[in-house]
């Protein structure tokens, strides 16, 4: 965890475990006026003309393009995230912001149908109030922003519980929003306990909730919000499977699949995580990945030549290599990495581990941080049926050089929210993003986010 103080905490750089800065918590009183203000603003806020909405939605990225570089050295500061990784995460945020302000007032447009009794029916996506955004570290900007981006033009208010280890970067979200012309306190950050977090869900002018974080952490806010009969989007964690068939072209899938295991550090609820590769392939494969593995470069997350950063905390780190140590002593073998190294920054390096099978952490649990799980299938049949021998089901990948039967095993037998045909996964404005399972439930992007948290109103004229 960051480092505790006296009604607060401070945070801490991963990569010199030097002290950033300092936060104290809000007071009770600051929370109640948090919501208020950002009540009051969301009342004039739904009136605006959603082309008005948009205009200001635009210029969200505008505004981002601006401060990019001053937000890539934040992110990598607070979390160690590679800077150039940095800037593909801005990027992604300015291609939401340009998808949503062009697609979106046609996504929420009224629409009309017949009714059955001759009369006129008309469907209005209402705003519905304030939105609270509870979200993770991983991704300071995206994750705050690709749920601030469709909720405001939606028409609605949003309030931001960042993880505490970015806390300046959500402070820095605000700050954009508020340069690209959104009203004042339509848009707050609260930085609160737990507890407080549990009022604040209670709190009757809070409509609904999203949450980013581990499926453990979504249960405890989904029973809150549950309670409260408030509407969720939960996008949890994963142990996402990629297969490798047995008509795989293997260099593409091993230089995808190093990609996908180690991009942002490995902590990526939708990386690659369980290497699932058939027989045929199989030692091919293997030799290639653990080659691919071990060139993998650690160091300084400034140096733009540097594959992978350090974890973002120092617990986070323990936690995954005590995951690595219980798969081991389960069978598990390791090919290359598996030691936290010496010195300073909290780093872990990639790491591959053969001989996964069923009761090990590398087979069972989401591994977040780059720790890869190699298994062994026997054909492309019992492939698909390890892969969804999960309880998550987030995204996963299929490396076949037959495409269109790759699509097919996709749509028809992948039990996940997303499949990635011949690469690995990342998030596309005009593509839905989500899970099933233990995974969560609930869509981002793709228009689809736009309408979690509207009112679907239903108008009718009856005909006389």
């Amino acid at each position: 965890m960051d480092r505790e103080i006296q009604g607060g905490f401070m945070t801490v750089n991963p990569y010199t475990e030097e002290t950033i800065t300092s936060y104290t918590y809000m007071n009770d009183d600051e929370v109640e006026t948090a919501i208020n203000s950002c009540h009051r603003a969301f009342k004039k806020w739904k009136e605006t003309p959603i082309e008005e909405r948009a205009q200001i939605i635009k210029n969200i990225g505008e505004q981002l393009s601006k401060q990019k570089q001053e937000l890539v050295q934040l992110m990598t500061n607070e979390m160690g995230k590679p800077s150039a990784q940095g800037e593909s995460e801005i990027d992604l945020c300015i291609g939401i912001a340009q998808y949503t302000a062009t697609n979106g007032p046609k996504e929420l447009a009224p629409e009309e149908r017949e009714t059955s009794n001759g009369g006129k029916g008309i469907i209005t996506y209402s705003p519905e109030g304030i939105i609270y955004s509870i979200q993770p570290w991983n991704f300071p900007t995206y994750q705050p922003l690709r749920v601030a981006i469709a909720n405001l033009l939606a028409g609605n208010g949003v309030l931001l519980k960042h993880a505490e280890n970015v806390t300046g970067s959500a402070l820095k979200v605000k700050e954009v929003l508020e340069n690209a012309g959104v009203p004042k306190d339509l848009f707050q950050v609260l930085i609160i306990t737990h507890d407080q977090s549990n009022t604040v869900i209670a709190n009757e002018k809070v409509r609904g909730v999203t949450f980013t974080g581990s499926s453990a952490g979504g249960r405890k806010v989904a029973e809150q919000a549950g309670k409260a009969l408030k509407k969720t989007v939960m996008e949890l964690g994963s142990n996402d499977a990629y297969l490798i068939l047995d008509d795989a072209d293997v260099k593409t899938a091993v230089e995808s699949c190093v990609q996908g295991r180690i991009i942002n550090n490995g902590e990526t609820c939708i990386a690659a995580k369980r290497f699932i590769v058939v027989d045929k392939v199989y030692e091919q494969f293997k030799e290639g990945f653990i080659k691919g593995m071990s060139g993998v470069k650690m160091g300084n997350p400034f140096d733009t030549s540097t594959d992978l950063g350090p974890i973002a905390r120092e617990d986070l780190r323990n936690e995954l290599h005590d995951q690595v140590k219980k798969s081991v002593a389960n069978g598990a073998k390791i090919e290359v990495g598996g030691e936290i190294p010496d010195g300073k920054g909290y780093f872990y390096p990639s790491t591959v581990l053969s001989d996964v099978k069923p009761g090990q952490p590398a087979y069972d649990e989401e591994l977040f941080g780059p720790v890869a799980s190699l298994i062994r299938a026997k054909d492309n049949e019992d492939a698909m049926r390890i892969a969804n021998d999960s309880r998550f089901g987030l995204g996963g990948g299929i490396f076949s050089k037959d495409e269109k039967g790759a699509i097919e095993l996709a749509q028809k037998h992948f039990d996940t929210g997303m499949v990635f045909i011949n690469s690995y996964g990342l998030a596309q404005p005009m593509m839905p993003f989500g899970g099933v399972k233990d995974s969560g439930y609930g869509r981002e992007h793709g228009g689809f986010g736009l309408k979690e948290f509207v009112n679907i109103k239903s108008v009718m004229v009856v005909k006389e």
